[in-house]
């Protein structure tokens, strides 16, 4: 098959579905599929396996910023690749998102009208979302182009059918487990001697950060030996975490800088517990998967998204959100219980391994294949009508 994944989101800069993007084009070209990513990009990629349409605008959105095309323009662009490339099954992520993605399902049946659309929703928010409310009447045209609809998770999936009703396919994001559990992986130097509890991202209000840091400051009250280390990339608001850690005289915490994808497996190697406690607009929880898939336990937020990822006290710990004393209370247990942590690093090993991208890239594929029959079966069957048609009228 001949693919086409689409991603409204600046290429250029790293993100959930853009990793989930170039993973899924690598595993498909592996089963012998010509792929394309298309995704907007402020500079030229290089990289023949991607086309690029449309500059990106910084837009605030689920306390965070994305980085999306905005360029009306750019759908003239969008019909010359889609008639040149003639796709079979145009894949895209966050179909409803302004405004590559509608300009995709806009032109993908008009250069191929036997082309499969397929649409995968990664978003889940707490509250409503106010352009799908308010967009909703002009969105649902370009909702029915979709042939296929998949959701990461069933609280991704719950989100969206509040305003667009149907059956959604539950594939979730994969994870590349083979890296995440290598057995030659050393840890991180520097670490040694303490029990370091382990968060990684970025410094978002949303990401729950500052609920870790209160929290923190209980454990290594109770248990000195404790260090929090925070891996993630610079930004303004983790400049200010980083002055009120320092201010505040609050010990045991350690910055660090964003780090490259083959060395941040080692700070897992060097860490006991991983901790994630955001307050909410998860859909799944990635950074739990490569906890669990690095071999560590997981302590995080209850909110949907990673409650559809974590049994609590079978493969992982969640507490309350925004509960800095029940967050303390869950790290500083797990800290003192070295065989309940080796059980529940166990138990996430294995659930994990639903998470891989061969079994995932597989479930892709089948459901491809069972959309293109579909398609088929009404094809076929519109020919017959028409035949039937042509002789009753002769």
């Amino acid at each position: 098959m001949k693919i086409a994944l689409v991603s409204p989101y600046d290429w250029d800069v790293p993100g959930g579905v853009n990793t989930h993007v170039a993973a899924l084009s690598t595993h498909l070209r592996g089963h012998g599929h010509e792929v394309k990513i298309l995704a907007p990009a402020a500079r030229d990629v290089d990289d023949p396996h991607v086309i690029t349409l449309g500059r990106p605008w910084p837009v605030a959105a689920s306390g965070s910023v994305v980085r999306i095309a905005l360029d009306p323009m750019v759908g003239r662009r969008v019909k010359q690749v889609l008639q040149r490339e003639q796709f079979d099954v145009v894949h895209i992520h966050e179909p409803l998102m302004p405004v590559l993605p509608i300009h995709v399902l806009r032109h993908s049946r008009t250069a191929n009208p036997r082309v499969v659309n397929v649409g995968t929703f990664h978003a889940r928010k707490d509250g409503g979302n106010r352009l799908y409310a308010y967009g909703r009447r002009l969105l649902k045209r370009w909702f029915r182009e979709l042939d296929g609809k998949i959701a990461v998770s069933p609280p991704a999936s719950q989100y969206v059918s509040r305003y667009f009703p149907g059956y959604y396919n539950t594939v979730p994001n994969g994870i590349d487990v083979a890296h995440w559990s290598r057995q030659d992986i050393t840890p991180m130097p520097g670490y040694e001697g303490t029990q370091n509890i382990l968060y990684t991202g970025r410094a978002e209000k949303r990401k729950g950060l500052a609920v870790l840091i209160r929290a923190f400051g209980m454990v290594n009250a109770r248990n000195p030996e404790a260090r929090l280390i925070v891996v993630g990339p610079d930004s303004r608001a983790r400049r200010r975490y980083e002055s009120w850690v320092e201010t505040s005289g609050r010990r045991g915490i350690t910055f660090v800088p964003e780090q490259a994808y083959s060395d941040l497996v080692r700070f897992h190697r060097a860490s006991q517990i991983f901790c994630s406690p955001a307050l909410g607009h998860e859909s799944q929880g990635y950074v739990l998967l490569e906890a669990m898939a690095a071999g560590i336990p997981v302590v995080a937020s209850d909110i949907e998204g990673y409650a559809s990822v974590i049994t609590h006290g079978v493969d992982g710990l969640l507490v309350r959100p925004n509960d800095a004393m029940a967050l303390a209370d869950a790290l500083t247990a797990l800290l003192q219980d070295p065989k309940r942590r080796a059980t529940l690093a166990a138990a996430g090993r294995r659930t994990v391994e639903d998470y891989s991208w061969p079994r995932v890239t597989e479930r892709v594929l089948s459901y491809y294949e069972r959309l293109r029959e579909q398609q088929e079966t009404v094809e076929a069957s519109r020919r017959l009508a028409l035949r039937h048609t042509l002789t009753a009228t002769r």
